[in-house]
């Protein structure tokens, strides 16, 4: 038996990244899923590799018919909703505060805020009728601390983490749970666009990317989108049925403050300059 058995799932952002390696653990753990992205080519061939259990919609998560049209599909199709993850992102605007475009927040916020506002609010009628199910969105460490992000991208993230909390504290009421993910550094293409890469080049450096995020913290391996997807598995499952409201931050221990080796070396500099022993 898997841990999603009989469930149904609508996974936005969920034909590359993050997103697709969840649509492939969610089917493996018995789930049925409606893919919903705006890369056609990738989401109709991840359906067609998956089978009957998985259909692909065209959705742009910043217009609001398109996530109703998602969610519906869901029930239309498989007849029921248990689980939405709101995972579709984009790095959005970067640079200095004093180049980005009025244009370029709106863009930013209408994709990463917006997509997950609309997406609480046409699940939530289903899933409190059901008075049952599950919502997490991707949020990130971003939303937590500065430092690891764009402005506008680390805006975003830290108000999905607050409108997390606070849509928890309704729904709850009807058995519904609503949680958020924080990544670390996980080696997706959305990484490389964050410091500027074009989306082609992001793409090309993967595993370069890889290589450098395993230096940023204590477990020395980079994130990788399979570990945001057991959280998210878990997050939709019945073993996390006590859990609401929570941001689960998943980062190699990132945000956990500066690493031993590193606060060592710089104890020992220290010493060193007062004549001490290191």
């Amino acid at each position: 038996m898997g841990k999603l058995d009989g469930q149904v799932a609508v996974i936005t952002g969920g034909a590359s990244g993050i997103g697709m390696a969840t649509v492939r653990l969610f089917v493996e753990e018995g789930s049925r899923v409606i893919i919903a992205d705006m890369q056609d080519d990738q989401g109709e061939q991840l359906a067609a590799e998956l089978g009957s259990s998985v259909a692909y919609l065209h959705t742009d998560v910043s217009q609001e018919s398109d996530v109703k049209a998602a969610i519906d599909q869901a029930v239309t199709r498989f007849g029921r909703l248990d689980c939405l993850f709101n995972n579709a992102g984009i790095s959005g605007a970067v640079g200095p505060i004093e180049t980005i475009s009025a244009e370029g927040y709106d863009h930013t916020m209408s994709v990463l805020l917006r997509g997950v506002f609309l997406g609480m609010k046409h699940a939530a009628p289903i899933l409190k009728r059901q008075g049952a199910g599950s919502i997490i969105s991707t949020a990130s460490v971003a939303g937590l601390q500065a430092g690891h992000g764009p402005h506008i991208y680390s805006a975003a993230k830290a108000a999905i983490i607050h409108l997390t909390r606070s849509v928890a504290m309704e729904l709850g009421e009807s058995g519904v749970r609503v949680n958020c993910i924080c990544p670390g550094g996980i080696a997706t293409p959305i990484f490389g666009t964050a410091v500027g890469l074009s989306q082609e080049a992001a793409r090309q450096t993967v595993e370069a990317m890889q290589t450098i995020l395993a230096t940023v913290q204590p477990i020395r391996r980079a994130g990788l989108p399979e570990d945001i997807a057991r959280a998210a598995v878990w997050l939709a499952s019945d073993d996390a049925s006590f859990v609401n409201g929570h941001a689960l931050v998943v980062d190699g221990g990132l945000t956990g403050g500066h690493m031993w080796s590193a606060t060592k070396k710089q104890q020992d500099r220290l010493r060193l300059a007062f004549g001490l022993d290191a």
